[in-house]
């Protein structure tokens, strides 16, 4: 079942500063170590807040910084929603990236580069909870996320949306950098930490691309590999 939204608890300087500023934040949990810091955290927006004696015991995450928000959830989006999101559209498709460091570092990437939307799957994804939104450092404020049942169901739907589908793989022929239907709608699939795209993934995108590489390398992180591919987006579309 999609959950009605994401981010009801944030933690970390940055996420925090994001939430705040996106007016969502009921109530912020403080250190007392880092009440010298409430009033510039806070600012003029009036959110009640709490000084707690261990943060960490209120925490999702291991370092919280001194922060804990908790927040009005952001509402997810439909696929049909996200491919809306930009003319032409331009998505970034996470098919089973588990680790909520890599989601978050790939919304973060999405953000500087100009993709707006992000879509993982229900089953067998990272969480998009307090650990990601910390790795996303204020990111997944903007960046959409859409959430959908299947990864290789969504690539699906997006081809009949006339979406262009690229699957990102290291033993493409086809290079990502330079590739014309960047600049059409489009779709770019990373795969799973150490494993790469799904079969069924594999099998029903149009096109699999490879980043050039030096010989013997090996291959890169998952979040890495969809930050080049989301700014080969934008400088393929004079965005950047």
């Amino acid at each position: 079942m999609v959950p009605a939204g994401i981010g009801d608890s944030v933690e970390g300087v940055h996420a925090v500063r994001a939430a705040l500023a996106a007016g969502r934040v009921d109530k912020l949990l403080v250190d007392r170590r880092r009440r010298d810091d409430v009033d510039d955290m806070i600012g003029t927006s009036g959110v009640p807040f709490e000084f707690v004696d261990d943060i960490r015991a209120h925490a999702r995450t291991e370092v919280p910084q001194g922060f804990v928000a908790r927040c009005r959830p952001i509402a997810t989006v439909s696929l049909e929603e996200a491919i809306g999101l930009t003319d032409p559209p331009a998505l970034m498709v996470l098919d089973h990236v588990e680790d909520p460091h890599n989601l978050g570092a790939v919304a973060r990437s999405a953000r500087a580069a100009g993709v707006p939307s992000i879509v993982v799957g229900g089953r067998r994804s990272a969480p998009i909870g307090a650990v990601a939104f910390k790795a996303a450092a204020g990111a997944l404020e903007q960046v959409r996320v859409c959430i959908v049942n299947s990864i290789p169901d969504g690539v699906a739907r997006l081809k009949r949306a006339g979406v262009w589908t690229v699957g990102l793989s290291a033993h493409a022929s086809d290079s990502l950098f330079g590739l014309p239907l960047l600049t059409e709608p489009v779709a770019v699939i990373a795969g799973a930490e150490g494993k790469g795209l799904s079969r069924l993934v594999e099998e029903r995108v149009d096109v699999r691309a490879s980043i050039p590489m030096t010989s013997g390398a090996e291959s890169l992180n998952v979040s890495v590999a969809s930050a080049l591919a989301m700014f080969e987006i934008g400088r393929a579309r004079g965005n950047l």
